[in-house]
């Protein structure tokens, strides 16, 4: 039977390869998780306590819900079921390849070093590849409220662990309240040690902090960079660089960057040919998987398999690997998308 765009079940969704490069790993604990590690805790509580509500005041008002995850995130127990509950996730949306994001020195309050808390979940996510057959990388996030010294701290860790599975830094967290000035070292020094990079921006602020991101640390990839739209020339400038947009609709119209999914500019983006990837970033907070993500792009843009192939080809191209291990998942990709592209051509 032919799949149009007009037929494209969840269960096809579902069922389409995935690459997923922006994920939090403390945004993203299952309510199974929760209650392995807070024996007792019922549905309606963690809904309350660990999901943000469906519309928050802006990003600051979002990340206060993280909390709550993060306080189970101190101990090796909980790292490593984080880690494997995100793979089962993962699993659950046919994902093939994924880069799992966290700062390392927020996980310290129960005596963990930095390195530790690295070393165990590196350790988590490769014995995960080998159980589910996903391939992973790991990012170290910096976070914009961070002292020079803590962001420094969090690129040489990046090093440090580039032979554990560590592909790459990372700054996150609130753009609208904190500068970059703290983390112009940090990026060059990972430029310096030819550490790849990303930074988010674009999502608290506007336009304009995706062009000071570029200039003064300047990454390959820019987590979310929506708001790239509200200046005329720069998806285009973007396109002509090359860099990849790590794209989270679900969670841009949740802190009310965009009133809904329609007034969301992924559509145009895309059409305007920047490279894009469709992602979760806080599967808890905002209550999505990856595959009601891509089944809300269906219903509102009319998204099909040429749609959702090419954001996995450009995700992937822009992926934290070697050149081989790329041409790999991609022959993965094209074969996993193979049976849906040829009947959307019939």
């Amino acid at each position: 039977m032919k799949v149009s765009m007009d037929d494209l079940s969840w269960e096809t969704i579902k069922a389409l390869p995935k690459v997923e490069l922006h994920v939090h790993l403390d945004c993203c604990l299952s309510w199974r998780a929760v209650s392995k590690l807070l024996p007792g805790t019922d549905y309606q509580a963690f809904q309350r306590q660990f999901v943000a509500p469906a519309k928050c005041r802006n990003l600051a008002d979002f990340l206060r819900y993280i909390d709550h995850s993060l306080s189970l995130l101190q101990t090796e127990k909980g790292l490593r079921i984080a880690v494997e509950d995100l793979f089962d996730q993962f699993k659950q949306d046919n994902v093939i390849y994924a880069e799992v994001r966290f700062a390392p020195l927020l996980h310290q309050k129960q005596g963990l070093s930095p390195g530790q808390v690295v070393s165990i979940v590196a350790d988590a996510v490769s014995g995960c590849i080998v159980e589910t057959g996903i391939d992973a990388r790991i990012i170290l996030c910096a976070l914009r409220h961070f002292s020079a010294a803590q962001s420094i701290e969090t690129a040489e860790l990046v090093e440090k662990f580039q032979l554990n599975g560590v592909a790459a830094l990372d700054l996150a967290a609130d753009e609208a309240r904190f500068t970059l000035a703290n983390h112009v070292l940090a990026f060059a020094f990972a430029r310096q040690r030819g550490l790849f990079r990303t930074a988010h921006a674009g999502e608290a602020r506007g336009a304009d902090s995706i062009r000071e991101t570029l200039a003064e640390l300047q990454p390959t990839r820019i987590g979310h960079g929506v708001r790239s739209i509200e200046d005329a020339a720069l998806p285009e400038e973007l396109k002509n660089l090359g860099i990849h947009l790590e794209v989270c609709p679900s969670c841009n119209v949740q802190i009310d960057l965009f009133e809904t999914h329609a007034h969301h500019p992924v559509e145009r983006l895309f059409r305007a040919g920047v490279s894009l990837g469709i992602n979760t970033d806080s599967r808890t907070l905002t209550s999505i998987n990856l595959t009601d993500e891509y089944a809300r792009l269906h219903q509102t843009f009319a998204w099909g398999v040429p749609e959702f192939y090419q954001c996995n080809r450009q995700a992937l191209a822009a992926a934290f690997l070697s050149r081989s291990e790329r041409q790999t998942l991609l022959e993965r990709l094209e074969a996993g998308y193979k049976p849906w592209l040829t009947q959307e051509k019939k």
